[in-house]
């Protein structure tokens, strides 16, 4: 290293500076090339099995996914009848996962302004983070008998509809809904809540009008997450709602069929024994409607999430330059 006349070191100069800067470490160099190729070989790794399920239930579910499997019931369908479709399936469905989103979402998120805004540190702030914990990992069979065991206090063992499907569901909801929705709080800049004390923006308008509109894209794709992970549960809603081939709109009264339910419902049928040729039968046909009635949840759950996209983009504090 070159010197200067008292032997102390001698600053780089800007040439040097400039070719060290355009100098690489072949060492360094290649880490980087063995980590790039290690993450993308993860990503193919991870991608494989996704498109192969996407790719298997597409290609067995399209042939019978038609308006007539959409828009009719199983109701007076039976053996190999080349008839019946997921209409009633589809119908509770949506009001079984409308009443878990009622009762989660607003739970979720008062839950989740308290632990962040008002309760951090205290002791009922810490006892709700462990119970929160606790829940997001529950088996779902258990959020199941849990309400099958609250309504049969008050209704007796033989209540079976869609609003013990929603209470069910929204026991596994509100702790997605309440880490999420925390996660984005805690991504609010404090500035902007100092900004609003500092003009005299009482504390709950605060959060009304600042933290929630800041956070509201990152609070609806969590609401969407925690949609996704319920919409296919079937454990809880065999135990709740219950089997029935006819069209119910009522979540308050009677059993409703829910699309996952009519996915396990058909596949444990099996295959159809044919043995009068006289009759039209197709033997694989409870397999059919079992494959098209997944790919109909698969397509129910892209549209909430583009939904969802839509919402945040819309909702999201626009920023102008």
């Amino acid at each position: 290293m070159p010197t200067t006349l008292d032997g102390a070191p001698r600053p780089p100069r800007g040439d040097d500076v400039r070719a060290l800067l355009r100098s690489s470490d072949a060492r360094r160099r290649r880490k980087d090339r063995l980590m790039t190729v290690l993450v993308s070989t993860a990503f193919g790794i991870a991608l494989v099995p996704l498109v192969w399920l996407l790719w298997t239930v597409v290609a067995r579910g399209i042939g019978r996914l038609d308006p007539y499997f959409l828009l009719h019931s199983m109701r007076g369908v039976f053996g190999g009848m080349d008839a019946g479709g997921i209409y009633h399936a589809i119908v509770g469905t949506i009001w079984v996962t409308l009443g878990a989103a009622i009762i989660s979402v607003p739970i979720g998120i008062l839950t989740a302004i308290y632990l962040v805004e008002y309760g951090s540190g205290g002791r009922l702030a810490r006892a709700v983070t462990f119970f929160v914990d606790v829940m997001t990992g529950i088996p779902s069979i258990v959020a199941g008998l849990f309400a099958y065991a609250l309504f049969s206090l008050f209704l007796g063992p033989s209540a079976h509809f869609g609003a013990m499907g929603a209470v069910a569901l929204s026991v596994l909801m509100i702790p997605v809904v309440v880490r999420s929705t925390e996660e984005m709080l805690k991504l609010v800049p404090n500035e902007l809540r100092e900004a609003a004390y500092a003009l005299g923006v009482p504390k709950w308008l605060t959060v009304i009008k600042v933290v929630l509109r800041t956070a509201v894209a990152g609070m609806t794709t969590g609401v969407m997450l925690a949609v996704s992970r319920v919409v296919g549960e079937t454990a809880p809603l065999l135990l709740t709602v219950g089997v029935i081939d006819s069209i119910n709109f009522n979540p308050f009264q009677g059993r409703m069929m829910t699309l996952p339910v009519y996915v396990y419902q058909q596949f444990t049928a099996g295959v159809v024994p044919c043995n009068n040729p006289n009759v039209t039968c197709i033997p694989t046909i409870n397999y059919d409607r079992a494959w098209a009635a997944a790919l109909t949840l698969i397509l129910i759950v892209m549209i909430l999430n583009l939904v969802a996209r839509l919402v945040s983009r819309l909702f999201a504090p626009k920023l102008r330059s």
